[in-house]
């Protein structure tokens, strides 16, 4: 649950930690509460804040003005406000036709999911150039096989005409060493992409200081 705006010390507040200390400093959260300025008389900023976050998880880059709308308190100004600045930002990051030739060269997209207090289990579908197509919020919460379903992972890779994905997660607490459940949601992912004729080419589990790749221990095998 995140901290109402006025119990926030005013030093520590978004816009006053991004003036103090650089936007690099704040959380998606934060930089989404910079952007729309303030909340309405039902909901504070940093909670509009936080349920817009989730949404821009799960929809990617596909993120458009009726996703922002059909949350309250989101109306076509701030959506608007919004998707410009996602497409700005976009633009110059470039995460579609970004070329994958190893697993940190898709650390960039993904590591601001490492600040997050649950874990995310992360999407990014790739072409058949090893190109990055999209990345997108699969699910939320501890990674097992019940919530990490392969119709639920594959169904962007089949929406976006991915040939690969690569998929991810942030371990907020402890070790990067893959937990049996890990290893167990990884084989499973395999084997269906095989049927499906989609390659697994990773699996990346990461926090803010490292990262861990099942590729690079020899436990995927992908694409020559």
């Amino acid at each position: 649950m995140s901290k109402s705006i006025d119990k926030i010390p005013k030093y520590d507040r978004p816009r006053e930690k991004l003036i103090a200390r650089g936007a690099s400093v704040l959380s998606d959260q934060e930089l989404l509460a910079v952007l729309l300025g303030k909340g309405t008389h039902r909901m504070d900023v940093m909670t509009l804040a936080e349920k817009l976050t989730k949404i821009i998880d799960e929809r990617g880059l596909d993120v458009g003005i009726d996703d922002l709308t059909g949350l309250q308190g989101i109306g076509e100004a701030k959506a608007a406000l919004i998707l410009a600045a996602v497409e700005f930002a976009r633009r110059r990051i470039k995460p579609q036709g970004l070329k994958i030739t190893t697993p940190a060269d898709v650390l960039p997209l993904i590591r601001h999911f490492a600040d997050r207090r649950q874990e995310h289990f992360l999407s990014v579908t790739i072409n058949g150039a090893n190109e990055v197509l999209n990345v997108r919020v699969v699910s939320v919460g501890l990674v097992d096989r019940s919530l990490v379903h392969p119709r639920e992972v594959f169904a962007d890779v089949m929406s976006d005409r991915a040939s690969g994905i690569i998929v991810a997660h942030n371990h907020p607490e402890g070790s990067l060493e893959p937990s049996q459940a890990d290893i167990q949601v990884t084989q499973q992912l395999k084997q269906a992409g095989e049927a499906l004729g989609i390659q697994l080419l990773d699996h990346i589990i990461f926090n803010r200081t490292g990262y861990f790749s099942f590729q690079e221990e020899g436990l995927v095998w992908g694409r020559e």
